[in-house]
């Protein structure tokens, strides 16, 4: 049975590849738009990405720094994490600034909304601005190696602007900041 999808594209079949508690990897026979057969990978996140761009009342955010297996480096980053798909987006952004940062906002809202590999994957991700913000304690998981940074927010858009942010969910969210703050 062939589905056809968005585009021309029509899938003819597909099976998991390889799946784990994060991604699933499917393998997929398609007819492209110009009705040649081939093959497509797909690899379905179980969960949507989530981050946050937090300013205090001194106009300082925080970054993290931390190694990233995938790359073998380290990144400096806004705090980022994954929410269930069923976690609405806020409360998994709440989530994860507490846990990388310690800290908790009262005001808050979504800037961006990100597909962050869309030939490959169907990630979605979500930044939020935190404002309001309350020291605490972080609470970092197994897998977390963070360096908490404090700067003046220029200045991170400023590392976003000559490469020396560039995680992509990170660029987008500072040079969105900045461009907010010139309008």
């Amino acid at each position: 049975m062939t589905k056809t999808k968005i585009g021309g594209w029509q899938q003819k079949s597909q099976r998991i590849a390889y799946e784990n508690p994060w991604i699933q990897v499917r393998h997929e026979e398609v007819i492209r738009p110009n009705g040649s057969e081939g093959i497509y990978g797909v690899i379905h996140f179980k969960s949507h990405a989530v981050g946050v761009i937090a300013i205090d009342e001194d106009d300082n955010t925080w970054l993290v720094k931390q190694s990233r297996y995938p790359n073998n480096e380290t990144t400096i980053e806004i705090p980022e994490g994954g929410g269930a798909l069923n976690e609405p987006p806020l409360a998994a952004a709440q989530r994860e600034l507490k846990e990388e940062t310690g800290l908790t906002a009262t005001h808050w809202e979504q800037i961006l909304e990100l597909r962050t590999s869309n030939s490959v994957s169907d990630e979605k991700a979500y930044i939020f601005l935190a404002t309001g913000l309350t020291p605490g304690e972080q609470q970092l998981e197994d897998t977390e190696d963070i360096e908490l940074l404090r700067l003046p927010l220029q200045e991170a858009i400023e590392m976003a602007m000559n490469g020396e942010i560039i995680d992509a969910m990170s660029v987008a969210a500072l040079l969105k900041i900045a461009l907010l703050r010139q309008a």
